[in-house]
Parts: structure tokens; sequence; C-alpha cells
């Protein structure tokens, strides 16, 4: 009998792939889907290295599915991609800060449109190929723990889940490292194997993201400013656009210096870059926003990742009102940065988090 079926969020790399193959032989009635969510035509990315949902992607997607003898759906989604992610992502730069449209992706598409999808084909089970694990707290209660692989782990990507579709997740590679998994393709013969994991942001080219909006984007992008040195203000050059810079930046300043500079500041209202040496980027606070729990907050210190490749570090926090609360770090970190994630955790589980002032 089989134990229910799930849909199957299948990007067309390894992961995802090996998550429905695992399904499959577990004994699940498995659906594939792929989200055809950006016109690679519009960009100069190749195709099927290291890009996600590409025209070659789904065509990889569709040929495991067609191997593992499964019903297989594409949507297009380019118009949802566009105004919840790209919109968003563009708009975050034009504010002075660095986005994180993975984040989105993950809560308005995959785990927002392919619930509704999961819902009309009376799935039991919305399944992906990210590198998390489930489990059941003392009250019976399912979270989000992180995975087996400490360098795969993707549970900072997922603190904008809704609680309440966790029980009705499956994560089949959480258990597993990446070695694990592409030997599993390999072994089973499916034509992603040794794929190239995708990188980066999957709609921006090796240009980068300042000529992405310049491109798609012209009409947000015609004021210029000043790069100031911190804290002096003496004014180093004029710079042609803040979508260009980003906290913590070193390369691609255009100023010379007898000591290393960062990004310091970018401020969207005079359209200032503010530079200043490694020393004043470190900090042990910072107010977050639009804060989403999947946890009550029953402990006095948390374990906070600042960006997806952070460590994480000690840190305590205060409601402040409004929907903001203060964290207050053990010890100073190096480039909290406006537009990221602060992701908290109590040991393995997730606990939720809010975006970066």
């Amino acid at each position: 009998m089989s134990k229910g079926r799930v849909l199957v969020a299948m990007s067309g790399g390894v992961d995802s792939s090996v998550a429905a193959a695992l399904l499959v032989e577990q004994g699940y009635e498995v659906i594939g889907v792929t989200m055809q969510v950006w016109d690679y035509t519009q960009c100069n990315i190749d195709e099927g290295k290291g890009t996600c949902c590409s025209s070659e992607d789904v065509d990889d997607a569709r040929a495991v599915a067609d191997k593992l003898d499964i019903p297989f759906y594409v949507l297009n989604c380019e118009d949802e991609f566009k105004e919840k992610v790209i919109d968003p992502f563009v708009n975050s730069y034009m504010e002075g800060k660095t986005p994180l449209p993975c984040v989105n992706c993950n809560t308005y598409l995959k785990f927002d449109h392919l619930i509704d999808k999961m819902n009309e084909l009376s799935c039991d089970y919305l399944s992906t190929g990210h590198y998390a694990t489930l489990n059941q707290n003392e009250k019976g209660d399912w979270g989000i723990v992180t995975s087996a692989d400490s360098w795969k782990d993707q549970t900072y990507f997922l603190f904008t889940m809704d609680k309440k579709i966790i029980p009705k997740l499956l994560f089949p590679v959480g258990g597993m490292t990446k070695k694990d998994v592409r030997d599993y393709a390999e072994k089973n013969d499916l034509i992603v194997a040794r794929k190239k994991d995708s990188v980066g942001i999957c709609f921006v080219d090796k240009s980068g993201y300042g000529e992405f909006i310049n491109t798609n984007y012209p009409e947000m992008t015609a004021k210029t400013g000043a790069m100031r040195r911190y804290p002096t203000g003496e004014i180093l050059r004029e710079h042609e656009g803040i979508h260009f810079y980003t906290y913590g930046q070193r390369k691609g300043l255009g100023i010379s210096s007898d000591r290393p500079l960062y990004v310091l500041k970018v401020d969207a209202e005079t359209h200032d870059v503010w530079v200043g040496e490694d020393e004043h980027l470190f900090s042990d606070e910072m107010i977050i926003d639009n804060c989403h729990w999947l946890e009550d907050l029953d402990q006095d210190s948390f374990t906070v990742k600042i960006r997806y490749s952070h460590k994480g570090a000690q840190a305590q926090l205060k409601d402040i009102g409004g929907g903001r609360y203060k964290v207050v770090f053990t010890e100073k970190q190096r480039a909290i940065t406006p537009g990221q994630a602060a992701v908290f955790y109590s040991g393995q589980r997730l606990l939720g988090g809010g975006w970066i002032l």
C-alpha cells in the first residue's frame, strides 16, 4: 500500500531528483512538478550549468520523472516570480539593503504556490530537495531541524515557513551528505548525478547585480552619488549608483588607499556610499523587523545566524515593540548586513527569524 501521495518540487538538480527517487523507493505515490520561473534568453547565463528551473533544467527533471515512471507537470510561474522575488530584490537594493531572494522564492512559490498545487492534486505531502530534517518535540509539535550535512544545511532559508504546513512536508535528503546524494544518483543512473549545483542568484548573470538592475529597471537607476570616507565625510569619488554596492564589500570600489576599505553604509536618501576600515564593520547588536516565529521563545539565549554562511553566534533577544526586536550578541559580529535574515536556533531546531534593518 502507498504511504501517501507526494508532490515533489523538482528543479532539475541532483538533490530534488534524489528526493523523488527516494520517495518512490520508500513506497509513496509520487508526482513531480517543476516551476518555470525565469526566461533565460533575457540574460547571459548558460542554462543547465548552475542554473535553477531553466528550460534545460525542466528537461532534466522530466527525464528523471520518466525514469522513475511518475507523472510530471510544469508550472509557468514567471509572473509570480517577478512579483514576489525579482521586484522585491531590486527594490531592496535601491533601499540600500542587500536582499535575500531565495527566502522569498521559498515563501511565496515553493511553500505557497506549490502547497496550492499539492491540494489541487489531492496530495498528502509536499517534498523538496532541501537539506533539512523534521522532528517532533516533547509536546508532539513538528519542527524543522538542521540536516546531517552541516555544510549544505538550508534551514536558514526556511524561517518564514507557515508552521501549519510543517507536518505535511518531507525532506528526503536531509539525513544525507552531498556525497551520499550524488552517489545514490549515480548508482540509480539518474542523469543529473554529476550535474553542477546551482550557485548565486539564479536570474543574475556574470555581469552582476548592478548591471542586472540597470538593464531591467533603468528607470530606477538614474541617480548617482558620492563615495565618502568614514568618519570624516571626505568625498573620495563619485559613484554610478547605490545598487552597485553592498555592506562589507571591498572589491570594485574604484579607490586606492594605504589600508583596505570596505562599504560601511549605503544611504538610499542621499545616495552616498560610506567606506571605511575593517574595524568599523563590527557590532554587537542589531534591530530586526517583520519577524516570523515557528516556536515559542521560552529561553534567554539563542544561536543566531546573520547570513547563510555564518556559523552562528550566541545572542539575547529583546522585544522593543512595533514588531521589532533588538538582538545583542555575546561577541561582536562582522558585517551585520541590512536586508539579510537573522535566523534563530535552539540547538539544532529552527525557531524563526526576522529581517535585519
